[in-house]
């Protein structure tokens, strides 16, 4: 079981009112993104001071546990990000609005990375590879987080 975190509402009325931005990214940015949240800390950076992309560094630290990546996300037009991690983190509202808002792949990116293997073949089954792993790094995140936060030797600097 996963440690609780405060979770963003995602109600009848969607999570904001903000408008949602498009994500369309080539396959590299995917990749240099699955990377990124696999700890490589100068692509997290890169996509952080980039104009084009600062949504996928915000969304590494958000699943860092970092509560200004995640307003940041709902701030600024990307609270389906914001849903697919807390989806990821096990919130079915947000995994329920986001299988109503249509972000189908999102929804299969948060499963999968929540331990869904049928979420998981999905995203191969429909050649989303690059998301395939995306979600296999969460998935490898969220234990490494899980293990820090459960063990008595480390002290919690979050």
């Amino acid at each position: 079981m996963f440690f609780k975190r405060k979770k963003k509402s995602f109600g009848s009325d969607g999570p904001t009112t903000v408008q949602l931005k498009p994500l369309n990214y080539p396959p590299k940015i995917l990749v240099g993104w699955g990377e990124a949240i696999g700890g490589n800390t100068d692509l997290r950076d890169w996509f952080l001071e980039s104009e084009d992309y600062k949504e996928l560094g915000m969304t590494v630290h958000a699943l860092l546990l970092k509560d200004d990546a995640r307003d940041w996300l709902m701030k600024n037009g990307y609270a389906h990000l914001m849903a697919m991690i807390n989806g990821a983190e096990g919130n079915k509202e947000a995994i329920h609005w986001l299988e109503k808002s249509k972000f189908e792949v999102l929804k299969h990116i948060a499963l999968a990375g929540d331990r869904d293997q049928d979420s998981l073949e999905w995203l191969k089954q429909n050649n989303h590879f690059e998301f395939a792993m995306i979600a296999e790094r969460i998935r490898v995140l969220k234990d490494q987080i899980e293990d820090t936060h459960n063990d008595v030797h480390s002290i919690n600097l979050d």
